[in-house]
């Protein structure tokens, strides 16, 4: 009985050890690659006015290793463009291989009195196409300025979080919070903001960007499984 019972617990220990074998760990097809990011977004993303290592994508990164998270941004940010822009070139913006994205757009859309629906339309087609290629994605929204009136800065601003909803992706609400109309952490134009400015959106950013990340690893071990 007692041989009968080890034999048992034998090939039970050596089944699980046959599975565990079996289950692939996080990123096990390269052990140790960082996660491929990349920021999608306009001037703000860029780093307009900044010097070279002061841009958000550049600062975040910095910020993600530091709390030893692997992770390669890539700054896809163009100082002017749109969200009609930012669709026009996101396959190359975009390329293979790119496991999330930030997108960061619509500033310039909202600053130039741009019809509402085009940006949303705009957007909703970045997502998608996003989606459709199995890439996870933090959304970073936009407000706009009262200036432009109720009606228009309203409707502007439910763009964000209708769309995150819409696709079930991350949502960073304003990418400026804490940053915005404060003379001390933005340039002369009022509008872009200080290496200062940067390094404290990266710092309120960085617990989304740890959920994209992780949400990112997720997605490659069930694909990989």
């Amino acid at each position: 009985m007692i041989s009968r019972l080890l034999g048992q617990m034998v090939l039970l220990v050596l089944a699980v050890n046959v599975a565990a074998s079996l289950i692939p760990s996080a990123r096990a097809d390269t052990p140790g690659r960082p996660v491929r990011i990349v920021a999608l977004g306009d001037s703000l993303t860029a780093g307009f006015g900044l010097g070279p290592g002061e841009a958000l994508p550049v600062v975040l990164e910095r910020l993600l290793k530091a709390a030893g998270t692997s992770v390669e941004i890539q700054n896809a940010g163009v100082s002017g463009d749109t969200t009609g822009g930012g669709l026009a070139r996101l396959d190359w913006a975009v390329p293979d291989g790119i496991e999330a994205v930030i997108v960061a757009l619509g500033a310039n859309d909202m600053l130039t009195g741009q019809d509402i629906g085009r940006a949303e339309r705009n957007l909703d087609a970045i997502l998608g196409r996003l989606k459709a290629r199995n890439i996870s994605i933090l959304l970073a929204g936009m407000r706009a300025s009262r200036s432009l009136g109720d009606d228009y800065a309203n409707a502007f601003d439910r763009i964000y979080p209708t769309l995150a909803q819409k696709h079930g992706v991350l949502l960073y609400p304003f990418l400026l919070e804490g940053v915005v109309l404060d003379p001390k952490l933005n340039q002369q134009d009022g509008i872009h903001p200080t290496a200062e400015g940067v390094r404290r959106i990266a710092e309120r950013m960085l617990p989304s960007v740890v959920q994209l990340v992780a949400l990112a690893t997720a997605r490659t071990v069930g694909t990989a499984r």
